[in-house]
């Protein structure tokens, strides 16, 4: 085996590489007992490998299925698993897996609404991620000021922001009224709040953001918000030949195409949309809201 320790619980499935060094660093990882350390390596797949004190899996990838689902986040959501505040996050209604769980692909913003992938293969997120692969995200933008022509071709020809050279690949305007304007972009990498300080910097405000497509993966028109649906094996080989790995073999969708699956399919669709109605109502509910800030207080007590 001999491989380091966060790269084969990012494969395993348990968090992206960068999140495990967290978590390493930290101290909230253990191998046989003994506190894991940044850069160790795991000689044997038998090992009893801990993660805040509970035993995970350590799987070769082989033995697990690479599942991606895609979701619709809507606005107000967090991307991250744990809220001290208790505050809602893309994870609360997700599917729940065994032996694994799911890593998101990268991040929206709590303002941004929109396509977000979640693979069980912590190797796809993390190529997919990168910014050497320049895979294109596209936003429906709707921005506040006064925007000409010189002021598309300075975001195409890139602008110099804190963090480096930016620019859009591409940009559509799709109509507006006023100040209100309305545009498609594209961008090929995933750095923090890009589009929006994109165009601030032409002295413009964003005032909607919602992302539409990840690579060739479009959000689904009939996904309500906060519902998901998990890709077919050739979307995921799709992902997975884009960052040039090796195809899977395996799905736990049904692969038939009769009536019976086709009504299962929409009773799936249905379940979901009432799932998200119902944890809406629960979170807005007077004794939902108490509960959330009950939670709150136990994750601040125990972090």
């Amino acid at each position: 085996m001999s491989e380091k320790l966060q790269k084969v619980l990012a494969r395993a499935g348990h968090g992206s590489r960068r999140e495990l060094e967290t978590l390493i660093r930290a101290g909230r990882v253990s191998v046989n007992g003994k506190v894991a350390t940044l850069g160790e390596r795991l000689e044997d797949e038998n090992a009893v490998v801990r993660i805040d004190g509970h035993n995970v899996s350590v799987k070769a990838q082989e033995e697990i299925i690479c599942r991606v689902l895609a979701y619709y986040k809507p606005e107000g959501e967090l991307c991250t698993r744990h809220d001290p505040e208790g505050r809602r996050t893309v994870f609360d209604r997700l599917p729940k897996i065994k032996g694994s769980r799911w890593i998101s692909v990268g991040r929206l913003d709590a303002n941004t609404s929109g396509l977000l992938l979640f693979t069980t293969d912590g190797e796809l997120a993390n190529r997919l991620m990168h910014p050497s692969r320049k895979v294109e995200r596209e936003y429906l933008v709707r921005v506040f000021g006064d925007v000409d022509e010189q002021k598309v071709r300075n975001l195409v020809s890139g602008v110099e922001l804190e963090d480096g050279l930016a620019r859009f690949e591409d940009v559509v305007y799709a109509g507006g009224e006023g100040m209100n304007h309305t545009f498609y972009v594209v961008i090929n990498e995933g750095r923090n709040r890009e589009v929006r300080r994109l165009w601030e910097s032409q002295e413009t405000t964003v005032s909607r953001l919602k992302r539409v497509r990840y690579g060739d993966i479009f959000l689904d028109k009939t996904l309500p918000r906060g519902g998901w649906t998990e890709l077919p094996l050739a979307q995921v080989n799709y992902l997975r030949e884009l960052v040039e790995l090796r195809p899977e073999q395996r799905t736990v969708l049904d692969l038939s195409k009769d009536n019976t699956s086709r009504k299962r399919e929409r009773a799936r669709s249905q379940k979901i949309r009432r799932a998200v109605k119902r944890h809406e109502e629960r979170v807005n509910s007077p004794r939902g809201r108490s509960g959330n800030k009950r939670a709150g207080s136990r994750n601040t007590r125990h972090s």
